[in-house]
């Protein structure tokens, strides 16, 4: 097993501008790195790059520069093999609508070059939870049925990365849990996963890494972990006996009363310290019933990196 499964080293990619625009300049130089066997986050505005950036590692959009080595495999030299070392999810639900879920899959293995005897369409179907509708017509099934066949295309030629674009985008809970079951098990088994998604609670929960485009340039990556532990902001929640006139306190911390009436106190850990926060709750007379903090998640560092790029 190779110890990157994707390596994109000053990839760029400029589309013909369209009635008299200039070229429009989609991804200006993006280096990055996946480890194998990795969950890793793809996170970024809409525009930023991301849909260009994973039909490039389809095969489906040719690069204007750059390189692309997919599971060792370099794109331009070796393109049947790093195409078949990936395997995507779209995030359109594009199908045959006469095909069944079976044929749809052996379909999609025959593309591939898959012996019928190497083929495991019933094995996809299980795990999909399609088995009971392998052989209805894909117009008959269900939005999230349909968004189920997509990911057991994506399976057919087992590939060593799996992208997935949006993949929980419109679906109901059932199918969010049951999907996210299924890539532990396949990550589990050593299948690197790539997941795009504006859910960034998913993100948080289910990425080793990430890295967020914007622009057409990757402006951080870093453990998931790290990306949280760098916002300095933290919040204290008081639960008091009585309720405190405003506390004398430095101008950059913020303080309010929540709905449910605890005193929320939101500081930066540079400048000021819990301690303070305590002693001056405790200089107004404040009897603290408890007291709980807030760490700030996924969606404060993103909006924090991108503020002010977009309308």
């Amino acid at each position: 097993m190779t110890q990157q499964a994707i390596e994109i080293t000053g990839l760029r990619k400029t589309y013909a501008g369209q009635k008299g625009a200039g070229p429009k300049e989609a991804l200006k130089g993006i280096d990055l790195s996946i480890p194998a066997g990795s969950i890793f986050g793809l996170l970024g505005p809409n525009g930023a790059g991301k849909s260009t950036l994973i039909n490039i590692l389809a095969g489906l959009v040719t690069k204007t520069g750059g390189h692309v080595g997919i599971w060792g495999f370099d794109q331009d030299i070796n393109p049947r093999q790093s195409r078949a070392a990936i395997g995507v999810m779209p995030q359109e639900l594009n199908m045959d609508p006469f095909f069944t879920p079976r044929g749809a899959l052996e379909v999609q293995a025959g593309l591939y070059g898959v012996p019928k005897s190497q083929r495991r369409t019933d094995q996809i179907l299980e795990m999909i939870g399609l088995s009971d509708k392998a052989d209805a017509y894909a117009r008959t099934l269900s939005g999230g049925m349909r968004r189920r066949l997509l990911l057991g295309k994506a399976l057919v030629h087992a590939p060593h990365v799996l992208v997935l674009d949006e993949p929980t985008a419109g679906v109901d809970i059932e199918l969010r849990q049951m999907l996210w079951s299924n890539v532990r098990k396949l990550n589990e088994q050593g299948m690197t996963i790539i997941l795009t998604t504006h859910y960034l609670e998913e993100a948080e929960q289910m990425c080793d890494e990430i890295a967020i485009i914007d622009h057409g340039r990757v402006i951080i990556r870093d453990k998931t972990s790290a990306l949280l532990g760098r916002l300095d902001a933290k919040t204290l929640l008081f639960r008091l006996e009585t309720p405190l006139p405003e506390l004398a306190l430095p101008e950059q911390v913020r303080q309010e009363i929540r709905s449910d009436g605890r005193l929320s106190v939101t500081y930066r850990r540079s400048v000021t310290t819990a301690g303070e926060i305590l002693s001056a709750v405790s200089a107004a007379g404040g009897i603290v019933l408890d007291v709980t903090s807030e760490d700030p998640d996924l969606e404060d560092v993103f909006l924090s990196l991108t503020a002010g790029t977009h309308a």
